[in-house]
């Protein structure tokens, strides 16, 4: 079972107040079919903790090492994902749509 909206921003919030850098990743656009829907959350926290889903499989380990970039930097980055049908499954985009994910640091 998928985290709700309110249970990742509560744990971003949780992390922020025991001092830790928090960056939340939303799918902000698709294209095709795509495993998860615009809106959708990832919470990522200074050590690549993290809860909720913007996709699975490497797309997901991408957005996470990202977002680590992010509160490091405090630059907020918009990352894209798509793959061809033949390559969808080895990269985790097994339906082989596009995603774009908008990443930021929580403050």
């Amino acid at each position: 079972m998928l985290a709700s909206d309110d249970d990742i921003l509560a744990r971003a919030e949780d992390w922020r107040k025991a001092g830790k850098g928090v960056a939340i990743a939303t799918v902000v656009e698709t294209w095709g079919s795509a495993p998860r829907p615009v809106g959708s959350h990832l919470v990522i926290d200074e050590e690549g903790n993290f809860l909720g889903s913007v996709s699975g499989g490497c797309v997901e380990g991408a957005v996470i090492t990202e977002a680590i970039d992010v509160i490091g930097d405090g630059k907020a980055r918009t990352l894209e994902f798509g793959v061809a049908d033949e390559t969808a499954w080895r990269v985790g985009l097994s339906c082989g749509g596009k995603i774009r994910v908008f990443v930021e640091k929580v403050n």
